[in-house]
């Protein structure tokens, strides 16, 4: 095979270029792809179009597991809008709303009713937000902490769980990467052996309750609440509040079924093959498909009940909701031909060879999670830093014989962190809106907290780096508990802003 030297690093580096600098995925992808068949058509702009399409596109849509992939995707697309019109998201939070009588039980509470909407980011923001504005608005807590709570728990969450968009996607980046290289694993199984080292979203996820404990905020949080409060007696908050629309509120049914019919169907087909021959990820992958359709089945069924409408009106519904995924599965197919362009370039190997002793492969997750952060940071999305890094790093990783399940986790923890704290990316816009605050009140003020998490993450992956073990993450929690609770006592304000 043709050694392309230097050559074979421009076009990962040439799209996480353009992609900071644009700030859009599917034209840093698309040009980089074309970079790197320009490269392998020796230049010749006709060839390179050829060589695009018909040796790498083209080959990678029609892989067995990619086409998988993507329907598997778009059918989770229909799903989630099926369930918001049937109004089912709305129902279950509502019933959390019921516990509220305090300001710490209202925070707990939107925390809590975050982490049951575990089946899509985006909404979870579009969900819980509106839900508890007038409930944070009557206890008198700044929208800004709600808009923390709502965002900490929305990406965290979901990249937790296997079997949403977030665990589809991942797999399919893990499956082509370890096809790079040539390692065996089922990408199900590799995904598995990642979740307890997602340092960042554990670590996220578990800082509210933490934060909450203590009673206090720190740093411009704090002071968010303090403008609220002087706002409340000043009385200039009077013209912000909005007539807010009564609907008619949706049965619990309308999440109930739905989601018990996916539960049952995923733990009946994915149980049956795990104790005959062993899960493969096509099982997997199967198994969530048929999951999601007939839970989609219940949810037409219960819009036809409760809202009398069609079979074909609900099917209109699942269809618009794939469109909505359409955009996801764009950057999955360029991020495919990305991933087997730069395997015929060996962009990969030759890196490896440029980093050679220089660096301690204990530290290379340390590093990515660095480069993660810093990638996704900048372009707003964790999803094109996943689909960018994820083809660089594990074939880099592979030569150094650096510790791979730690490595592909520091490419979520980083994308993750650096998602959660940017003020373009998409969910951290989408939590600004759901809270009803202003976009740069809500990027400083979850910033210092965000970046306690981030600093955990960081000594998480040191630790780990020379002593692998999944049992890492319950010490970690315990030193960032003692790092909050010393923050609240020596910077910390009461929640309700006083000292």
């Amino acid at each position: 095979m043709e050694s392309y030297g230097v050559l074979s690093v421009l076009p990962p580096a040439l799209s996480i270029v353009l992609a900071i600098y644009t700030r859009n995925i599917i034209f840093s992808l698309s040009i980089g792809s074309y970079c790197g068949a320009l490269i392998i058509a020796d230049f010749n702009p006709f060839m390179a179009f050829a060589e695009l399409i018909e040796e790498h596109a083209f080959i990678q849509v029609s892989s067995g597991s990619n086409t998988q992939v993507l329907v598997v995707m778009l059918t989770i697309g229909g799903f989630i809008h099926l369930l918001d019109k049937s109004g089912g998201s709305r129902a279950f939070a509502s019933v959390m709303v019921k516990f509220i009588g305090s300001p710490g039980k209202a925070q707990l509470a939107a925390w809590t009713t975050g982490l049951s909407v575990f089946f899509t980011d985006s909404g979870n923001a579009l969900i819980v937000g509106p839900l508890f504005k007038p409930v944070f608005r009557e206890l008198k807590i700044c929208r800004e902490k709600l808009a923390y709570i709502i965002d900490t728990t929305a990406a965290p969450l979901s990249i937790l769980v296997p079997f949403v968009g977030w665990g589809v996607y991942i797999m399919s980046l893990i499956e082509n990467a370890y096809n790079d290289v040539g390692i065996e694993g089922e990408p199900f199984s590799v995904l598995l052996s990642v979740w307890p080292y997602q340092f960042y979203a554990f670590l996220a996820l578990i800082s509210i309750p933490m934060i909450l404990t203590t009673g206090k905020d720190f740093g411009p949080m704090a002071a968010a609440q303090t403008r609220y409060n002087k706002a409340l007696i000043d009385g200039t908050l009077d013209d912000e509040i909005a007539e807010e629309e009564h609907e008619e509120e949706p049965k619990l049914s309308t999440v109930l079924l739905p989601i018990t019919v996916m539960l049952a169907t995923m733990v009946v087909y994915i149980g049956y093959f795990a104790y005959m021959e062993g899960i493969k990820s096509i099982h997997a992958r199967a198994g969530i498909c048929l999951s999601y359709i007939f839970a989609s089945l219940a949810c037409a069924y219960l819009l036809k009940k409760h809202q009398n409408k069609s079979y074909n009106d609900s099917l209109n519904m699942f269809v618009r909701g794939m469109q909505k995924l359409v955009f996801i599965c764009f950057v999955l197919v360029l991020a495919w031909t990305l991933s087997s362009l730069c395997r015929e370039l060996q962009t990969g190997a030759y890196l490896a060879t440029l980093i050679g002793d220089r660096i301690e492969p204990s530290f290379f997750p340390l590093i990515v999670f660095f480069l993660g952060a810093l990638m996704s940071f900048a372009t707003g999305s964790s999803y094109g830093t996943f689909a960018i890094l994820m083809i660089i790093v594990v074939p880099i990783a592979y030569t150094l014989n650096a510790p791979m399940i730690l490595t592909i986790a520091a490419v979520l923890s980083g994308g993750l962190f650096g998602d959660h704290t940017s003020p373009i990316s998409d969910t951290t816009v989408l939590a600004s809106m759901g809270a009803g605050c202003a976009h740069i009140d809500h990027v400083s003020t979850q910033f210092a907290y965000a970046a306690l998490n981030g600093v955990m993450t960081m000594l998480a992956f040191i630790v780990a780096g020379f002593y692998q073990t999944p049992y890492i993450i319950f010490f970690i929690m315990i030193v960032q508990f003692i790092s909050i609770k010393l923050m609240m006592n020596m910077y910390g304000h009461d929640s309700r802003g006083e000292d």
